[in-house]
């Protein structure tokens, strides 16, 4: 086994030896043959397909075990040597003879077997007849394996086998009665012309069983499970199985080394609870069969050789003629050279179309192939298909860029992405497009059209879009005095700067470009609405707005799918800015897609919808804005789309409590080096908080590290929860002063362009901090312009964080008002008002009669309450539940005791069955400090209220969806869904959907 890292735990772990995968009927019928007495047993592959595998997995069984069973292997030698696997076979069988009681005929095995001569008998005459000395010595043989009781003999690679060696098999199988079982496996495509192994395999003699097993590549299904099976059993993405089908033809031998040679690339990861690989493309050729494939074509004649080399260069099934005018060779010579190569078994045919069986095989002798060998094959392969009515513009783009003709390789290639775009081949065209825009001599005045034709929905990773970027810049510098070329080109750099998530900069190339650009054009109108986008740090609301309104008017003469995808860069624009009209516009973007354009539009809109329903706390839209987005990610295979999907929905389920498996799909996420920097920090942040809240080590330096990071790529959208969790982690020490200095500047941000929606996880910790540094004034104020943004908003989670921030004030105030000398008892300031919710019981008591400490803490309590509702509608548990924490702490220091007894053991086995050990240890604390035993560390029922995720169900069949539609959005199974319908009914006494619908509404359940 072999070491393989876990990107999860930054570990190492084995990696195992592979089962034997889809060969149960071959095992069956192997114990068929031989259960009815002596047998022949072909078994007939290719090399690799897996003929030893089966025969070592055989002769392991219990059926096997009931036979005594000898291996021999045939070499590959040039010139093997006589009965070489045989007399190899006997010396592993026993070391000594000498008990056998061998007959006089033994002595014949000494020339054989010096060794044994001690327990040999003498030497038998001399004999004049070749073939009688021959016989003589093969009836010895036999004996031995009849005194060691053989019964099975197998002989691996007969292909190889010499003469003599095919001889004594044939010899063994006509004796009669027949007591030994033989097994051979062999290559068909390698058994010499006139072979004895035809005749072995021809007709059995009298009275013996013979069975033929041609043992074949794997499925689809059966590579993935065989790569499975190397990873303790852990799935592998259905995309890597295909990929490894497609480049190893489910050959088990290739596909184990190519997941070797991966694995010590480091080319493996985990995502989603699945093995992939990082990079879905070319898989190098691992050394065990390179060699092996080298081997053969190195046994063929020069003529056949060259074509093997063109039908590699051709990587494509083509006719002879084409093969022959590759290799440029005399017509006698090609057609030669094209017979044999056909017969080796490396080529197949198929309607007179030759080409390599195995793409791995092709690759060998591709990289074996000398360089300028490979240009001038490539070369003549480019004008031979240049030449035919339909030009294979994909083809030919790849051999003349091979073969250095630039000019010609740049205009096949452009031809071949349009052609790639129009059919919906997104990773195609982007990739020649990416090829000619790098390429360095691609004239400048071209590069804007070019770049412009870039969707850019399969670009992974930094490292091409930094490549793009640079070339971009190059061409900016090389061009003439022409300001509108000029513009093109930055406007096009504009918007992969911002695809890079370098917003900052990419907002100063788009201001700059958008003076120049034609008016009424799409990249003006498209340049004015990314503007609109708030992605610099330091523009008003206002300003963003405008470049929006500018926008309206340039597109107006658009065409209908340009007007379309400025409508999508708009509604995101508006919804990251907090503006409601967002979402009414955002409901004009289609939830279908008939064509690949029309997805890369809409999916971007859904994602867009998904990301700001989270920040919004809007999560039932974002649930099925996300699904919407995923499915069309999936249909067209937009991995970029998809990946940012997977870790907005891993925010989600963060925020919503659902956090079975939550962990494991963090790490994949954070540790996905294709996943853009901001996008990926989100996940990163994710873990971070996941970790907290499940009490493991070192969150207070991860949030450090997010925070840090977050801060070079700018945006108050970007800082603001990481400095959030960062300030929370300073304040549980007490560090006040610190975390005002973490949560000050994306505040005074968020409050300078008014874009309050960012201030949702932030604000009730910058509260506290300014309430512990006695600054409970300023924070009233920040509270004041928090809750007139909210005003009109359908906005819950910051109007949660607005009840939370009151909340916190409140108990501030309280703790202040404990320490006046008209105080009715000492109080002190909570240990860690945190951002929390939990559902509120009853009707909160009057509180306005109430004065001094004691009274100012019932207050906080209810204000606590109050947020804890708000969080509960959304819905947020674990919030709900740190706002009741704090809840029954003011209760405790208002004198309730009983009520804060009685909450708080609510909220431990809410916490506990939330997997949130660390705030469930504090409310365990609070317990036994009041004399307490804390109970139920079970998992919670929620008697009949209704669970955060039967509320999720409830509110969604209440818009009318069907179980099969919220179970989508909601990314849970049908019948999980209906479960919890079902749960609900009961719950709330009704017997019917509808009335399920008007109860929940009725009981405020669902607004």
């Amino acid at each position: 086994m072999t070491a393989a890292a876990t990107p999860e735990s930054g570990a190492s772990r084995l990696m195992s030896v592979p089962a034997l995968i889809g060969r149960e009927p071959e095992l069956a019928a192997f114990g068929q043959a031989l259960a009815r007495g002596p047998a022949i047993v072909l078994v007939e592959g290719e090399a690799g397909v897996g003929k030893s595998r089966l025969l070592r997995e055989f002769l392991g069984s219990p059926v096997a075990g009931r036979h005594r069973s000898l291996v021999a292997w045939c070499p590959p030698f040039r010139e093997p040597y006589t009965l070489g696997p045989i007399v190899d076979a006997l010396r592993q069988g026993t070391d000594r003879v000498g008990g056998l009681r061998l007959s006089a005929l033994a002595g014949a095995l000494r020339p054989l077997f010096p060794e044994w001569a001690g327990d040999l008998p003498p030497a038998p005459d001399q004999l004049d007849d070749a073939r009688a000395v021959q016989h003589r010595l093969f009836r010895a043989l036999a004996e031995v394996l009849d005194r060691l009781r053989v019964s099975v003999l197998a002989v691996e690679d007969v292909h190889w086998a010499d003469d003599a060696t095919l001889e004594f098999l044939l010899f063994l199988v006509a004796r009669h009665p027949q007591p030994i079982s033989l097994v051979v496996t062999y290559r068909p495509e390698d058994v010499p012309p006139g072979s004895l192994l035809l005749r072995l395999s021809s007709r059995p003699p009298a009275g013996t069983a013979r069975l033929r097993l041609a043992v074949g590549p794997l499925d689809v299904a059966d590579t993935g499970r065989l790569v499975s099976s190397m990873l303790d059993d852990e799935p592998v993405s259905p995309e890597f199985a295909a990929l490894l089908h497609q480049h190893t033809d489910g050959i088990p031998l290739a596909v184990e080394e190519s997941v070797r040679l991966l694995h010590d690339r480091a080319d493996l990861a985990r995502r989603d609870g699945e093995w992939v690989r990082r990079r879905l493309s070319d898989i190098d050729v691992p050394p065990t069969v390179r060699d092996a494939v080298l081997e053969r074509v190195g046994r063929l004649s020069a003529p056949a050789r060259a074509v093997l080399r063109a039908a590699a260069v051709l990587a494509a099934p083509e006719d002879a003629a084409t093969l022959g005018a590759v290799i440029a060779a005399p017509a006698p010579e090609a057609e030669a050279g094209v017979a044999e190569a056909a017969a080796c078994g490396l080529l197949r045919e198929d309607g007179g179309l030759l080409e390599f069986r195995h793409a791995l095989a092709a690759r060998a002798v591709y990289e074996a192939t000398p360089g300028p060998d490979r240009r001038v094959m490539h070369l003549r392969a480019g004008h031979a298909l240049a030449a035919r009515a339909t030009a294979p513009v994909f083809r030919l783009a790849r051999h003349f860029r091979e073969a250095g003709e630039v000019a010609a390789w740049m205009r096949y290639a452009e031809r071949a992405a349009d052609l790639a775009l129009a059919t919906a081949d997104a990773a195609g065209g982007e990739t020649l497009l990416y090829e000619l825009i790098t390429h360095p001599d691609v004239p400048a005045t071209g590069v804007a059209r070019l770049a412009a034709k870039m969707p850019f929905t399969t670009f992974m990773g930094d490292e091409r879009f930094r490549v793009l970027a640079a070339s971009l810049r190059t061409a900016l510098e090389s061009l003439g005095p022409s300001p509108v070329e000029a513009a093109e080109i930055r406007y096009e750099l504009g918007r992969v700067l911002t695809l890079m998530e370098d917003f900052e900069s990419g907002w100063s190339e788009l201001a700059t470009a958008v003076r120049h650009l034609p008016d009424g054009s799409y990249r003006a109108a498209k340049a004015m609405t990314i503007l609109g986008w708030p992605r610099e740090s330091t523009a008003p609301v206002s300003r963003h707005l405008r470049w929006l309104r500018r926008a309206v008017p340039a597109a107006e003469s658009l065409p209908e799918a340009e007007r379309q995808d400025l409508l999508v860069e708009r509604v995101g624009a508006l919804v990251l800015l907090g503006e409601e009209s967002g979402w009414s516009e955002g409901a004009r973007i289609p939830s279908v897609a008939a064509t690949a354009g029309e997805a890369r539009r809409h999916g971007k809109g859904h994602l867009n919808l998904g990301d700001a329903g989270v920040r919004w706390g809007r999560y039932a839209d974002a649930a099925r804005h996300l699904a919407t987005g995923a499915a069309m990610a999936e249909q067209y295979q937009f991995p970029r789309y998809a990946q940012t999907i997977a870790v907005t929905r891993l925010h989600l389920d963060w925020f919503t409590g659902d956090w079975q498996g939550l962990a494991e799909r963090a790490d994949a996420l954070a540790g996905d080096p294709e996943i853009q920097p901001v996008t990926r920090l989100e996940a990163v942040l994710v873990r971070a908080l996941l970790g907290e809240a499940t009490g493991a080590p070192g969150a207070g330096e991860q949030f450090t590290l997010v925070f840090t990071d977050a801060r070079r790529h700018l945006g108050s959208e970007v800082v603001a929860e990481p400095a959030a969790a960062l300030a929370r982690s300073l304040l549980a020490r007490g560090d006040a002063e610190g975390a005002l200095r973490v949560t000050g500047e994306p505040m005074r941000l968020i409050a300078r362009k008014g874009v309050w929606l960012w201030a949702a996880e932030l604000a009730p910790v910058h509260v506290h901090a300014l309430v512990m540094a006695g600054r409970a004034d300023e924070a009233a104020g920040m509270i004041d312009a928090f809750a007139a943004w909210t005003h009109g908003r359908e906005a819950p989670a910051p109007e949660a964080a607005v009840a939370l921030s009151r909340a916190v004030l409140a108990e501030g105030r309280a703790a202040a008002a404990a320490t006046t000398p008209e105080a009715a008892g000492a109080a002190t300031t909570p240990e860690q008002p945190v951002a929390g919710t939990a559902p509120v019981a009853g009707t909160a008591p009057d509180r306005t009669g109430v004065r001094g400490a004691a009274g100012a803490y019932a207050r906080a309590a209810d204000a606590y309450a109050e947020a804890a509702e708000v969080w509960r509608w959304l819905p947020r548990p674990y919030d709900m539940l740190l706002a009741r924490e704090r809840q029954a702490g003011c209760l405790l220091r208002a004198g309730e005791t009983e009520a804060a007894t009685s909450l708080a053991r609510a909220v431990l086995e809410a916490l506990t069955a939330l997997g949130a050990r660390a705030a469930a240890d504090r409310v365990a604390r609070m317990l036994r400090d009041q004399g307490v035993e804390p109970r139920g560390r079970g998992r919670r029922g929620y008697g009949d209220q209704l669970s955060p995720r039967e509320l999720e169900v409830v509110r969604l069949v209440a818009t009318g969806a069907t179980n099969r539609e919220v179970a989508t959005i909601l990314s849970r199974s049908p019948k999980t869904v209906a479960a919890q319908v079902n749960s609900a009914m009961r719950k709330l006494g009704v017997t019917s959907r509808t009335a399920l619908a008007v109860s929940a509404i009725e009981s405020g359940v669902v607004s």
